[in-house]
């Protein structure tokens, strides 16, 4: 973003240093000059110190939200305790930017929401795949009008995982758990960003492998009132990829494999500031199918573009210094969970 100011930085602390913690949070914010990577909630361990020498370990959540120094909560916890930590950091006094689920139902959202307001914070949702490379390809098509009217639509964003995890609060029955909460956050809002909220929805859930207590398998129909219909899908079972966003329209027809590098490349340790942070691998482009001006069929292959989470921490900076709208609204986040929600 061109209109980043670079002063007063941002202290900001981590709720936990699980995999979000040291994949899709620290880099970031170590990177980004707006930002002071300032503390983190470890009940037991001290490994983000390990990584970055400065940062401090609080070892209770009272203890850090007590540190009159920071400013910003990052409350990437488990889903569940999503609502609870973020009322305690705003009662804190904190700003907080939560992961998705924003949390695990509407009527949590808008208590969160209003408290934000009441004591004059910011509250915002972390939808970091907004700007994934192959959503920003799908975006751009969408812009172009090359595709006429949108008909019919479906993302997928799908696994392969046919054993229960370990991580025992993904595979427990709590609020919040299962594939629909873990990935159809992302699709879901992606919809909304794209198409905005529908009139009505439809779900289906599955649960297939053996001894799965959560849903591995979830569909959403959304149905939009000018007829459009998109169809979200997430599935733990699929062993060979299928298009993660097949769009139609009456003019043409776009389709796109997921090929986002950006989590497989801070996996590796690549940091957001590499010069290939971000890029596709090359024979991943999107294939726009449509009839040109002269009636001819027309068949192009589309590079995405640069994938950059760092976006979102820039709107964050921007939003809480300089008081500019965030991306991701609470209306889209309200939208979004009253089809997430069960």
């Amino acid at each position: 973003m061109s209109d980043v100011i670079k002063a007063n930085p941002i202290k900001t602390a981590l709720l936990a240093y699980g995999m979000s913690g040291k994949v899709f949070h620290s880099p970031f914010l170590n990177s980004n000059e707006n930002f002071d990577l300032y503390g983190v909630l470890e009940r037991t361990k001290n490994e983000a110190v390990l990584d970055y020498p400065k940062i401090i370990s609080y070892h209770n959540i009272d203890s850090l939200l007590e540190d009159k120094d920071i400013e910003l909560v990052i409350i990437n916890t488990p889903n569940n305790t999503h609502y609870e930590f973020a009322l305690k950091a705003l009662n804190a006094g904190k700003h907080i930017l939560v992961e998705k689920p924003f949390c695990v139902s509407k009527t949590e959202a808008e208590t969160i929401f209003k408290l934000g307001i009441k004591n004059n914070l910011k509250v915002l949702a972390y939808q970091n795949r907004r700007f994934d490379s192959d959503f920003l390809a799908v975006k751009s098509v969408i812009e172009s009008g090359k595709l006429g009217k949108i008909t019919e639509v479906h993302f997928r964003f799908d696994r392969f995982r046919n054993t229960i995890s370990p991580k025992i609060f993904k595979e427990t029955p709590l609020s919040g758990s299962g594939i629909f909460y873990d990935l159809g956050a992302h699709l879901i809002d992606q919809a909304i960003a794209l198409f905005g909220k529908p009139q009505s929805f439809i779900k289906t859930y599955g649960y297939f492998r053996e001894n799965t207590q959560v849903d591995d398998y979830a569909n959403a129909h959304l149905k939009y009132t000018d007829g459009k219909n998109i169809f979200i899908t997430n599935n733990m079972l699929v062993l060979k990829p299928q298009a993660a966003y097949t769009i139609y329209g009456t003019d043409g027809t776009y389709t796109k494999n997921r090929a986002d590098e950006q989590e497989n490349q801070l996996l590796a340790g690549m940091l957001p500031s590499d010069s290939n942070y971000g890029i596709e691998k090359a024979g991943n482009q999107g294939c726009l199918t449509y009839i040109n001006t002269l009636s001819k069929v027309v068949i192009q292959k589309i590079p995405s573009p640069k994938g950059n989470y760092m976006e979102v921490f820039n709107h964050v900076f921007l939003t809480i210094r300089c008081d500019k709208p965030y991306f991701v609204s609470a209306e889209n986040i309200i939208s979004q969970l009253e089809i997430l929600e069960t």
